[in-house]
């Protein structure tokens, strides 16, 4: 089968979406050919069964949807992967139909508008990976692993010391501000970093951020397995309705992880879940530096298999043709 991957960066430099060059590689051993049309290429090493094509950035919004129907209208493909971005099956799903190709639409976050449904109902399949995902409701989604590579993120051979780690985007939906606000709620003694930048290099918010505690810059995906294994615990406050990436990453990476995702319960210990609020992740933090080593042991080896069992790259690309085959 070939298959047509529409995506918003090849890169993996890129910190936000570095992890999908690993996603790339791996999908590609269960295809004949992937031609990937993306936003932004960057720096790449795909199989010789990958190509890709950038729309780059055109001068104007004609020559945009000009180059992007210039692809989808001459590369040769069976069935379309449309990673995350809607628009592009609203642009291209009257095509697809008409020519008979099946479509999916991978969407994972809580909030959609009519953009979102029309795009669902176009689409042949909607995955997503947490139950609380607005496309979670349409009788055609589909739950997928997260996709974690979890040949790369592997635990330390030794476990880190009391670190804690906030790692992602200095964006007002990771709730940066109320971890900060948490960290002076807590009594036992800790060391924390902060790695991250804003989606907007001028945001008002990071500033503000940055004003209060010290925030080290957002790194490339292929450093932060470093980062995971050199802290004890992640805290990650993005609210519900979303599987965020970086928890699956930690958690395979030997990380205890503190969170208020509601999709975790009774994969962590309640403890270790909170609401976005500095109290309760004050109250989580505190329950997570506390524990014992053997406690500590035994969470971490729980989270690591979960990671394994439920969301692992491997498993999501062994899922994937199946869907566009059915």
């Amino acid at each position: 089968m070939r298959l047509l991957v529409i995506t918003q960066a090849v890169d993996t430099t890129d910190q936000a979406l570095g992890f999908f060059h690993r996603w790339l590689e791996v999908i590609s051993e269960k295809f004949d050919e992937i031609e990937v049309v993306c936003l932004k290429e960057g720096t790449h090493a795909l199989p010789k069964n990958v190509s890709v094509y950038a729309l780059g950035k055109p001068a104007s919004k004609f020559k945009y949807i000009f180059y992007f129907y210039k692809y989808i209208f001459s590369l040769r493909y069976d069935a379309v992967f449309v990673h995350m971005n809607e628009e592009y099956v609203l642009l291209g799903g009257w095509w697809w139909r008409l020519v008979g190709k099946k479509v999916v639409l991978w969407r994972n976050h809580k909030m959609g508008s009519w953009r979102t449904r029309l795009a669902a109902r176009v689409a042949s399949v909607v995955c997503y990976t947490s139950p609380d995902a607005f496309v979670a409701r349409y009788k055609k989604s589909v739950q997928m692993p997260v996709g974690i590579d979890t040949e790369f993120f592997m635990p330390p051979p030794v476990p880190a010391a009391d670190t804690i780690l906030f790692l992602g985007r200095i964006d007002p939906v990771k709730k940066v501000e109320v971890f900060v606000e948490a960290l002076g709620k807590i009594s036992s003694p800790f060391k924390v970093d902060i790695y991250g930048s804003p989606t907007d290099p001028h945001s008002a918010y990071a500033k503000a951020l940055a004003a209060k505690v010290a925030i080290r810059p957002g790194v490339p995906h292929a450093q932060t397995r470093e980062l995971y294994q050199s802290h004890a615990l992640y805290v990650n406050l993005t609210p519900s309705g979303s599987f965020d990436k970086t928890i699956g990453e930690a958690m395979a990476s030997g990380c205890l992880v503190v969170c208020a995702n509601e999709a975790l319960r009774g994969v962590l210990p309640d403890a270790l879940l909170c609401q976005d609020t500095a109290d309760s992740a004050a109250k989580a933090i505190e329950h997570a530096l506390a524990m014992s080593a053997a406690e500590r042991e035994s969470v971490v080896k729980g989270l690591r298999t979960y990671v394994e069992q439920e969301h692992s790259l491997r498993l999501l690309a062994d899922r994937l043709p199946a869907i566009l085959t059915q």
